[in-house]
C-alpha cells in the first residue's frame, strides 16, 4: 500500500513529536541511556527505531575504525579486542538532548512509514543491505521491526531469491498482498503515537487518493559480553487501562440483540438503531460529541476513510459536516441512506458501519 504523503506535514509532526518527548524526558536529566530508550514512549516501534538508528551509527563507527589503512584490523587479537571494545561501548549509551532529538524525529517518520506503507519501507531496507547479504541483514535487523514484520519474516533464511534485490522487493510486495488482512490495523498502530501528539490523517494524506504498490542517568550495567544491541528486548505495547466497573446491585438484564446496523429494503432503519443503542450502556458517553468533523479520533478517521469512504478523506470530511448540519438522528440517517449506503455499498454487518452509526447516534441521543 503506497500512500501519497504530505512530506511537509510529516516533517513538522515528527519534529514536534520529538520535541515533546524530549521536553518530558530531559526535565531535570542530562542524558538518556539505552534501557531508558526501550521504554521512552508508548509506541514500541518509535523506541526501537531510535535504537536501530543508534545501531547503525555504532556500525558506522566500527567501519570508520577498520577503514584506517595504517593498522592491521584483520589480525585476530586486534579483531577480538575491537569487538570487546565495541560491545562495551554499546552498553554505555549516554546521549544529551541536542544529539538525541534528531534520532527521535527520524524514528517517528520511519514508524509512520512502516505503519502506512510497509512495502515501501521494507523495500528501502533492502537497499541498505550489503551486496549478497540481504538475508543476513534482515535477520540482524528483525528485532527492530515491531510493526508489520510479517511482511519480511518469511524471507529470512528462505532460498529461491538469490542475491537479486529486485526479486526480494517483488517478493515483499507479493507477500504483503497475500497477508494484508492478517496484519494489525494501521489505525491502531498510528493511534499509539497519540499519547505524545495526535496524528492528523487528513493533513498526512495529500488530497484524497491512495494508490496500491532528574540527574545524570546511571550507566547501564554490563550483562554478559555481548553488545547492548544483541540483548535489547521490547516491553509490551502500553494499552489503555480499562475503566473500573461501578459496583451495582445485580438485576435482570434486558435481552438485547447484537448491535449491528439494520437495513430495511437496503436502507438503515433509524428507529431500530435507536432501540438497540439506547439499550446499551455508554457510561457517560452520550452527548459528549460536538461536531463529528472535529471529534473523531485519528484511528476512527483512518478506519472510516479506508473502510467506508473508498479511501477518500475529502468524502469523509464532507459527510461529517453534512451530518453535523442535521437537526435529528432520523434526519442524519436519512442523509446517510440517501448519499452513502447504496452508492458506497456499505455492509450492515461490518464493524466500521456499526461504529460509525454509534457515533452518529451519540451526537443526537437525548
Amino acid at each position: 500500500m503506497t500512500i501519497q504523503i504530505n512530506s511537509n506535514y510529516l516533517e513538522k509532526y515528527a519534529e514536534e513529536y520529538a520535541s515533546i518527548v524530549c521536553d518530558r524526558y530531559y526535565a531535570g536529566k542530562q542524558f538518556i541511556t539505552g534501557q531508558d530508550i526501550v521504554q521512552l514512549t508508548s509506541s514500541v516501534q518509535v523506541n526501537f527505531f531510535v535504537i536501530k538508528r543508534l545501531f547503525e551509527l555504532w556500525q558506522d563507527e566500527l567501519a570508520n575504525l577498520t577503514a584506517n589503512p595504517y593498522f592491521d584490523y584483520r589480525d585476530i587479537s586486534v579483531h577480538e579486542a575491537l569487538t570487546q571494545f565495541m560491545n562495551v561501548l554499546s552498553r554505555r549509551i549516554k546521549v544529551e538532548r541536542g544529539s538525541f532529538e534528531p534520532l527521535v524525529k527520524y524514528a517517528v517518520a520511519q514508524s509512520i512509514l512502516v505503519a502506512t506503507d510497509p512495502v515501501s519501507f521494507f523495500q528501502q531496507e533492502i537497499d541498505k543491505a550489503p551486496a549478497g547479504k540481504i538475508n543476513e541483514f534482515l535477520k540482524e535487523n528483525k528485532k527492530y521491526y515491531k510493526w508489520h514484520e510479517k511482511a519480511i519474516t518469511f524471507l529470512i533464511d528462505k532460498a529461491g531469491f538469490g542475491h537479486d534485490e529486485s526479486a526480494y522487493k517483488r517478493a515483499i510486495a507479493a507477500n504483503y498482498q497475500a497477508i494484508a488482512d492478517s496484519l494489525e490495523s494501521v489505525n491502531l498502530l498510528i493511534a499509539t503515537l497519540g499519547d505524545v501528539k495526535a496524528f492528523d490523517l487528513d493533513a498526512y494524506l495529500q488530497g484524497s487518493q491512495s494508490t496500491t504498490v532528574s540527574s545524570t542517568s546511571s550507566p547501564v550495567e554490563d550483562e554478559g559480553q555481548g553488545s547492548f544491541f544483541d540483548q535489547v528486548e521490547a516491553p509490551q505495547e502500553k494499552q489503555p487501562a480499562p475503566s473500573p466497573e461501578p459496583q451495582v446491585t445485580p438485576r435482570p438484564e434486558p435481552v438485547v440483540q447484537e448491535a449491528k446496523t439494520t437495513y430495511s429494503n437496503g436502507k438503515i432503519n433509524a428507529q431500530d438503531l435507536k432501540v438497540r443503542y439506547s439499550a446499551e450502556s455508554y457510561r457517560g458517553m452520550k452527548n459528549v460529541i460536538g461536531e463529528l468533523s472535529e471529534s473523531l479520533a485519528i484511528n476512527q478517521r483512518f478506519m472510516f476513510t479506508k473502510e467506508l469512504f473508498d479511501g477518500n478523506a475529502d468524502l469523509l470530511g464532507h459527510a461529517l459536516k453534512s451530518i453535523d448540519e442535521c437537526s435529528s438522528f432520523e434526519e442524519a440517517v436519512g442523509l446517510i441512506n440517501h448519499r452513502y449506503v447504496e452508492e458506497l455499498n456499505w455492509d450492515s454487518s461490518a464493524e466500521p458501519v456499526h461504529e460509525f452509526m454509534q457515533l452518529v447516534y451519540r451526537k443526537f441521543a437525548d
